[in-house]
């Protein structure tokens, strides 16, 4: 397996990592059950920190495609549910975001407000 980094580019490096990532789960290059070299392995490999590595795993685990044993490391464990979940969320707040920025509403009141409604209806509760 081949992550490569572009080391100019302005996005982060473990968010380049952790899309590649992604991308090998889509085109079937990581397969549901398979073991992702340790961050260790991984960070000598393409030159970059062990910490991270170790984020763009956390990352993935957050977003629900890496479930991290700590016997076999990072596994790939794709909860499609989760990430169905995350794709309609984010078509929907495209256009509700979209229509804030035009409105010149504040990021931080953005953040506030999910935070409040995510409150509001008991946040932890379903899972």
């Amino acid at each position: 397996m081949y992550f490569s980094i572009d080391f100019n580019s302005s996005e982060a490096i473990y968010l380049q990592l952790r899309n590649q990532i992604i991308l090998a789960i889509v085109k079937s290059e990581l397969r549901e059950g398979e073991n992702l070299p340790s961050v260790r392995e991984l960070a000598e490999e393409i030159g970059i920190n062990m910490h991270t590595v170790n984020k763009a795993y956390a990352v993935l685990r957050q977003d629900g495609y890496l479930r991290l044993d700590r016997r076999k490391g990072a596994v790939v464990a794709v909860d499609m549910d989760q990430v169905k979940a995350v794709m309609e969320l984010a078509d929907t707040l495209d256009l509700v975001l979209a229509q804030a920025i035009c409105k010149n509403v504040a990021r931080e009141d953005v953040h506030r407000l999910v935070d409040q409604i995510y409150d509001e209806y008991g946040g932890d509760r379903c899972l």
